[in-house]
C-alpha cells in the first residue's frame, strides 16, 4: 500500500507515523532503505505494504554506511545479497526506535491528561465525543488562541473537514442598537448534505461547538455556528437550506 501524501508528511518520522497508524505492528516491521538520495524528493516513509508488513525508507541502512566497496564492489547481485544479511540488523536497530517513540508518546500522553485534570478539570479519559477529544490537547495553549477568530476557523476546518466561513456584526437580544455585543458566525460548508445527515451531524458538533463557546470565545461576544449544504454547480437540482427549508 502506498502513502498518499495528501498532506505534508515530509518532516514526520517513520517512527512516529508508524506508531500512529499502526500500532498493532510495533516491533514487527522489515525496513528496507532506499538510501539518504531520495530523501531529497521524498518524505521519510516512501512506501508501507502492512501485509508483510515492510516499510520503504529514504535513509542509509547499515550496510550503506560502511566505507563503499569495503565488501563488494558495483556488482547488483552481490550488493542484493548484503543487503538481505544486513537486513536483521535494519530491523532490530528500527524497531528497537519504534519501541522507544512509543514509550516517548505514552509519557507525552501521561503528562497531557495530568495537565487537563489538574489545570483544567477536564477528563480526556471520560469524554467520548471524537471532535471534542481532538480539540482538547489545545487547552494547554487557550490563553494565546482565546479570541482568535481565525484560528477556530482553522480548527473548526481541520476537525470537520470542510470549508468554513466567518461573518462579523452586531448581536442584541432586544433588537437595540443602543446595547449590543460583537458577533462572530461560522458556517460549516457541508456538500451534498441530506436532512438526515444535517441532523446526524448538528447532533455530533453540538458539543464541539459547547466547547469552543467555553474555552475559546471571549465571554463578551456572541458566537454562532451553523451548518449549511453548499454546491459548486448552479441551482439545478434540490438544495437544503439550514433546517427543512428547500430551494427547488
Amino acid at each position: 500500500m502506498n502513502l498518499e501524501n495528501k498532506v505534508n508528511i515530509s518532516e514526520i518520522s517513520a517512527e512516529l507515523l508508524l506508531t500512529y497508524l499502526y500500532p498493532e505492528l510495533t516491533g514487527k516491521w522489515l525496513p528496507r532503505h532506499a538510501g539518504t538520495f531520495y530523501r531529497n524528493y521524498n518524505s521519510d516513509v516512501m512506501a508501507v505494504y502492512k501485509d508483510e508488513p515492510t516499510v520503504v525508507l529514504s535513509r542509509d541502512g547499515f550496510l550503506q554506511l560502511l566505507p563503499q566497496g569495503l565488501l563488494a564492489g558495483e556488482n547488483t547481485g552481490q550488493m542484493k545479497l548484503l543487503k538481505d544479511a544486513f537486513l536483521p540488523i535494519d530491523a532490530y536497530w528500527f524497531n528497537a526506535k519504534l519501541q522507544a517513540e512509543v514509550q516517548v508518546s505514552q509519557i507525552l500522553q501521561s503528562k497531557l491528561n495530568y495537565i487537563l485534570n489538574e489545570y483544567f478539570q477536564f477528563d480526556l479519559s471520560a469524554e467520548t465525543n471524537p471532535y471534542v477529544r481532538q480539540a482538547a490537547v489545545l487547552l494547554p495553549f487557550v490563553r494565546s488562541k482565546r479570541g482568535d477568530f481565525v484560528f477556530i476557523r482553522e480548527l473548526l476546518s481541520s476537525l470537520v473537514r470542510c470549508p468554513v466561513t466567518i461573518q462579523t456584526g452586531r448581536y442584541s437580544e432586544s433588537d437595540n442598537t443602543v446595547a449590543w455585543r460583537p458577533k462572530v458566525r461560522y458556517n460549516l460548508l457541508i456538500p451534498d448534505m441530506s436532512k438526515e445527515a444535517y441532523g446526524g451531524l448538528s447532533q455530533d458538533l453540538r458539543p464541539l461547538f459547547e466547547f469552543i463557546n467555553q474555552w475559546l470565545v471571549p465571554v463578551e461576544v456572541h458566537c454562532e455556528f451553523e451548518i449549511k449544504e453548499y454546491r459548486s454547480h448552479p441551482l439545478n437540482n434540490a438544495l437544503l437550506l439550514n433546517y427543512n427549508a428547500k430551494l427547488a
